[in-house]
């Protein structure tokens, strides 16, 4: 036997192992609903290396996460966890190892197909959701709406948080989808863009600033209301003031931007706001621009969200979040043109 023949044969066997491990697994996967959770649990318990993380990810209690596992061991025949106790990780036996990569991909196809199929309505469980209050004080009641037509089964646990907050989460898998300031610059973190929101220089006119162009220098005999700490905008304002000669700037952060608009209508400083948050008070008078030599970078949104291991509730609700941020934008734009 030639090394080229042994080498087809050796191909030939390992793709019958494969096709006979994934054929098996795809039976098992649709006998009934309760092997798909099995399943499920194997891969998260996995991905996390612990049964507590599993079950509240799953939202479920412990003792049912080890009962499917259990389960599925029995049901396969094979050992998949090795279960040293203590603080250790849960790590995955030689076979588990094997297996892993079939169940992810079943499940993935299953979801496909779901999705094919036009069955979102199925879905249920909890969507733990992370958003900045930008996304909060424009479009999110929309997306809230849509996404219960889309998934009536399905309950949502939402935070409101700095970006920097929501990044962690997302990384660590406490959340499972956040519209942030984005994007996360992670391998395993998936990031679709959503919207773009200019910023802009308000006081209120009480301030009596001038009408004209004014130089950041004529700005710090006032305090400058702004984002939170850690944040881009603040890191960027920050770094743009510390360039500047003469008394230092003195910055009133917060992550309320609420707060940040409350502020400088009551006359406390000058605030740097999103133009879609402050177009009732320019209006009212309660605020006015001011021009400036420098106005920060504009507030570019993304849904981010980690896809190892697969999360489909994410991604089907990110597409949701795409289509209505695309409508929100298309709507503004068309309220800001000039009537005929």
């Amino acid at each position: 036997m030639t090394l080229t023949t042994l080498n087809e044969k050796i191909a030939e066997t390992a793709s019958a192992l494969y096709s006979f491990a994934y054929y098996r697994l795809t039976a098992f996967i649709w006998d009934n609903d309760v092997n798909y959770k099995r399943l499920e649990t194997f891969v998260w318990v996995a991905s996390l290396g612990n049964f507590r993380k599993a079950a509240e990810r799953l939202h479920t209690t412990q003792p049912a996460i080890s009962a499917r596992i259990a389960g599925l061991e029995a049901e396969l025949g094979v050992k998949l966890f090795e279960r040293e106790g203590g603080s250790s990780p849960i790590m995955l036996t030689s076979k588990g190892k094997e297996l892993l990569p079939y169940v992810e991909k079943i499940l993935y196809q299953t979801e496909q197909l779901r999705k094919r199929a036009g069955i979102s309505a199925a879905y249920s469980g909890v969507l733990r959701l992370g958003v900045s209050e930008t996304i909060v004080n424009t479009w999110l009641p929309d997306f809230l709406s849509r996404l219960h037509q889309d998934m009536p089964n399905l309950d949502v646990e939402m935070t409101v948080d700095v970006t920097v907050n929501l990044t962690t989460s997302i990384k660590d898998r406490t959340l499972d989808l956040g519209l942030l300031m984005g994007p996360i610059s992670e391998p395993n973190i998936i990031n679709r863009d959503l919207c773009t929101f200019s910023l802009s220089w308000v006081a209120s006119p009480k301030l009596d600033l001038p009408d004209r162009l004014l130089y950041l220098e004529e700005l710090t005999q006032w305090p400058i209301i702004t984002y939170a700490r850690a944040t881009k905008p603040y890191i960027e304002i920050n770094q743009k003031f510390r360039e500047l000669e003469g008394s230092p700037a003195h910055f009133f952060a917060s992550t309320s931007l609420a707060a940040c608009r409350s502020l400088a209508i009551n006359e406390v400083g000058i605030a740097t706001l999103p133009n879609i948050m402050i177009a009732k008070e320019l209006e009212e008078g309660s605020l006015k621009k001011i021009r400036a030599v420098w106005t920060p970078s504009n507030l570019t949104f993304t849904a981010s969200y980690s896809d190892e291991p697969f999360n489909p509730i994410a991604e089907i609700a990110t597409e949701i979040a795409v289509k209505v941020a695309q409508e929100y934008s298309q709507k503004q734009n068309t309220n800001a043109q000039p009537s005929a």
